[in-house]
């Protein structure tokens, strides 16, 4: 499990990303490059990294479920996750 403080770290960035969203968009559509580079630099989207949402993992990352390679499996071999079956052949 990752420390939780690079959890609540990523959190935060998400929510910047969030509340800067519309305001960085119609400053790059005008070019205000000026007043862009005085808004928080935690706010741009390109700052985010995938982060499992259950334990906080960064690496592993799979987009559609939104958990890591170990927590999916794990899940999948428990039937928690609908429709996913090992393969066997």
């Amino acid at each position: 499990m990752a420390r939780k403080s690079l959890i609540a770290r990523e959190r935060k960035r998400e929510r910047l990303v969030a509340k800067y969203a519309d305001l960085r968009a119609q400053l790059k559509k005008e070019g205000k490059w000026e007043e862009l580079d005085k808004l928080p630099r935690n706010g741009a989207k390109v700052r985010l990294h995938n982060r499992c949402k259950l334990t906080g993992r960064p690496k592993g990352y799979m987009r559609m479920f939104g958990i890591n390679r170990v927590t999916f499996r794990k899940m999948a071999l428990e039937g928690k996750i609908p429709g996913i079956t090992k393969a066997s052949w």
